[in-house]
């Protein structure tokens, strides 16, 4: 693994002066592109980490100290992190080593799953609390449980499939994901469930996503063969067998129509993003209360419930799903 060495310093709640930081991978925090389990949107994935939603955002580096201890560095130069994580993305090395001036603060703990680990030191860790913060320091940052389901795994699910739209996209027939309208639909798109072997974020069906940015080199550490990640592998039981079709489930009437509603009054920023897909289209990913969708301009819309654990429910183009994407593609956030 290449080792990133940067020293971090400077608030009372950074890393010590004489520590450095092995840098094993970093994320960017802005409104058009935040780790979604931290928050349906940017101010919440913000107020997660304690942080002010500046509109220029941050970078969060992640890393260990020389005792092994997982630290979230954030950083106020995001085009420094930017330039790393595109760096990293095309194979290339990149040295990522923040400037003192642009630590914002250093949180213990990491608020992802990181399959790499840094050579030469004691596993990752959390580090021991200050003595001298008198039990007032931060709790350690820590991934959310996959063995559960909530709103965290639900959001999880849903970048799993917008990161691996084709494989996923490839198990829905045309018959079905071009159908027309059901009756009784209000919104006037088509969705569909029924079929009791369809695809699950359990990957009980489908593929196992993998939501791993990769470090700098993309290695993993020992004891893990790198097919899971462990942020976006969903165990969940499957619902009752007697459990509503996603054409008559309230939990989907109710997402479509808020996100109607998005587009007459605007959510808070990060809400519904916007992002490159293939040809013309765009990909759209939209959370809202219980709910998460991931769709594009020119196809259909999956939707993931916090009451449905694990069920992927697919939205048909329909009559009105166009116009409902082309309008949150007109209103959304997009990476600059």
């Amino acid at each position: 693994m290449t080792e990133e060495e940067g020293a971090v310093a400077g608030t009372d709640n950074t890393v010590a002066d004489d520590d450095a930081l092995y840098v094993l991978t970093a994320v960017l925090l802005t409104p058009a592109q935040f780790p979604s389990v931290l928050g349906d949107d940017y101010p919440a994935a913000c107020s997660a980490l304690h942080l002010e939603p500046y509109a220029e955002g941050y970078g969060l580096v992640l890393g260990q100290d020389g005792d092994g201890a997982r630290w979230t560095v954030v950083v106020d130069d995001v085009s420094l992190v930017a330039v790393a994580i595109a760096s990293w993305d095309c194979g290339m090395e990149y040295d990522l080593s923040p400037d003192d001036r642009s630590v914002v603060c250093a949180l213990p703990g990491w608020p992802l799953a990181v399959a790499v680990a840094a050579p030469g030191v004691s596993a990752p860790h959390d580090p021991e609390p200050d003595p001298e913060a008198d039990g007032e320091d931060l709790a350690p940052l820590c991934p959310p449980d996959t063995d559960v389901w909530g709103p965290a795994q639900r959001r999880l699910g849903a970048d799993a499939i917008a990161l691996q739209w084709a494989v996923w996209r490839e198990q829905i027939d045309d018959e079905t994901a071009f159908a027309p309208a059901g009756d009784g639909e209000e919104d006037g798109s088509h969705a569909d469930d029924s079929d009791p072997d369809g695809p699950r974020m359990d990957g009980s069906d489908g593929p196992q996503a993998d939501g791993s940015d990769g470090g700098p080199d993309g290695s993993q550490e020992d004891g893990s063969d790198g097919d899971e990640h462990p942020e976006a592998v969903v165990a969940a039981a499957r619902p009752a067998d007697d459990a509503p079709l996603a054409g008559t489930h309230p939990g989907v009437r109710r997402a479509l129509a808020e996100a109607h509603a998005y587009v007459d009054a605007p959510p808070p920023p990060g809400r519904v993003r916007s992002s490159f897909a293939p040809g013309d289209a765009r990909m759209i990913r939209a959370d809202g209360p219980g709910w998460s969708m991931v769709a594009r301009t020119d196809d259909i819309a999956f939707l993931l419930l916090d009451e449905m654990p694990g069920e992927i429910l697919t939205v048909g183009r329909g009559t009105e799903l166009p116009k409902l994407l082309q309008a949150l593609d007109a209103m959304a956030v997009r990476p600059s």
